[in-house]
């Protein structure tokens, strides 16, 4: 998608087409004039800052994309944006810290929504205990992390089945966002190798990705499970929250017997 055109009507149309509708459905569930639509879309007609946000919601766009929408029809962004490192930031940041250490003794960690590690909880460390250090250095991408042969991927049991859902969840990532900085990701991802013989495969299809799913982690002794789904980022909540980048993958963990 070309984030970087100045023209509102393209960025709508592509918006559209990405979530395959036609003109005419997308005229009657916005219960606007499908000749309207089309005149906008063309260039034709401008759209008033009311009908943005109109579509911009019935399109499902992320907050992040409504605001180049906005600026793109000449108007000033509607949804506040934060980076994590502002110093605005940092009551959001204490509470996310919060809520992380709410989960122990079971491991929790939050990204943004390029799955770069923000904070986690001390738990997260019985799961960083065999990984090569390499991996930690910089900033981590908890996707890669996870699956990385140098990293805990060896020791989770159903291995197939966690990769499987972690690539579902990130290629519904980049289905929602229209975001082509996660293709780069998906790809080396895919690329990893998996052993044969590490678990089931149990979904049939990648767009399969909002179920919770086990990682079963074999540690010191015996297998500790932990079930991990996920929250959307702050970035697609409804305005007038903030977009801040923050998304918390939700755990819950027990020892096997």
């Amino acid at each position: 998608m070309d984030t970087h055109t100045d023209n509102a009507g393209v960025l709508l149309r592509q918006w559209r087409e990405r979530r395959r509708l036609s003109q005419l459905a997308l005229a009657t569930k916005a219960s606007i004039s499908q000749r309207h639509l089309s005149f906008v879309e063309s260039g034709r007609s401008r759209p008033s800052r009311d009908w943005v946000l109109q579509l911009g919601d019935q399109l499902d766009v992320p907050l992040r994309e409504r605001n180049i929408l906005l600026a793109a029809a000449g108007f000033a962004p509607y949804n506040p944006q934060t980076a994590p490192d502002d110093p605005g930031f940092d009551a959001m940041r204490q509470l996310i810290q919060r809520i992380l250490n709410g989960y122990m003794p079971c491991p929790a960690l939050a990204a943004d929504r390029y799955w770069t590690l923000l904070a986690a909880n001390d738990a997260i460390r019985e799961l960083l205990r065999y990984v090569d250090p390499k991996l930690l250095e910089g900033e981590v991408n908890v996707l890669r992390l996870s699956l990385h042969p140098d990293g805990p991927a060896p020791r989770i049991v159903n291995l197939r089945e966690w990769r499987h859902h972690l690539l579902a969840r990130l290629d519904h990532n980049i289905n929602a966002s229209a975001d082509q900085k996660l293709v780069p990701l998906g790809d080396e991802l895919a690329a990893l190798s998996v052993p044969l013989s590490r678990g089931p495969e149990r979904f049939g299809s990648l767009r399969d990705s909002r179920r919770a799913v086990p990682l079963v982690l074999r540690t010191g002794g015996s297998p500790a499970t932990t079930t991990s789904g996920h929250t959307p980022p702050m970035a697609d909540s409804h305005p007038p929250q903030s977009t801040s980048p923050a998304s918390k993958p939700i755990s819950r963990c027990r020892q096997q017997a």
